[in-house]
């Protein structure tokens, strides 16, 4: 019985909001990302499909269990760009698509090192929904025979665009504690996507899958 009264007092301790403000964080971060596709052309011989720079940023939250475990969920925008390139009679065509997406991940984190100094791994899941593209760069246009400057928004096909997205999450990173309530961090990141961007489409399966490198730099406030 008195183990009982102990586990439950410790319990109650640990839900106790001043414990709990010791071990909640909330920040934002951003920085630059580099994407590209795992595809096969298939027969389009002539088709050269790039990785191409974008950006993100977001606002995360992060409760630790210990000082080496943590939980972090995120909410993000990003781009995921791809170049285009054609070779051959329409050599010229060069364009970069830019696709935002929405993204929550969800993610295990351990770190290691001083009270100052850590670092850590960050290991998990994550959902995304592709918001909105755009085509900027130049196409040949057979009709004239000659090079177009393109820069327009992506007209979404539902029989052909995959909107939605789920995959692997996981980075490493390293954390500075400056004052007793804030911290900054640097962390690369990677997002392996299970789901391509297209679906089957006219007999066509040119499935396309999105990975991601991040570079990050965030700012967070310790409770």
């Amino acid at each position: 019985m008195k183990r009982i009264y102990l586990i439950l007092a410790v319990g109650l301790l640990a839900m106790s909001p001043s414990v709990m403000r010791a071990q909640w964080r909330v920040g934002l971060s951003g920085g630059g990302d580099y994407n590209w596709y795992t595809i096969n052309t298939n027969y389009q011989t002539d088709y050269r499909y790039d990785g191409a720079w974008g950006w993100n940023a977001a606002v995360f939250g992060q409760y630790n269990f210990f000082d080496w475990l943590g939980l972090r969920f995120e909410l993000e925008a990003s781009e995921r760009n791809y170049r285009f390139r054609r070779t051959g009679i329409y050599s010229g065509t060069n364009y970069v698509t830019h696709n935002t997406y929405m993204h929550l991940p969800v993610m295990t984190q351990f770190s290691f090192g001083g009270k100052k100094v850590r670092g850590f791994v960050n290991t998990g899941v994550y959902a995304g929904y592709w918001l909105a593209g755009r085509y900027k760069g130049r196409y040949y246009e057979t009709m004239s025979d000659r090079l177009m400057t393109v820069d327009e928004p992506y007209i979404f096909q539902n029989e052909k665009d995959q909107r939605w997205d789920f995959g692997l999450a996981g980075g490493i990173g390293i954390e500075y504690r400056f004052l007793e309530h804030w911290m900054m961090h640097v962390e690369g990141r990677c997002y392996y996507s299970f789901i391509s961007q297209t679906k089957p489409y006219m007999q066509i399966k040119d499935s396309r899958y999105n990975t991601t490198i991040c570079m990050n730099l965030g700012f967070a406030y310790v409770f």
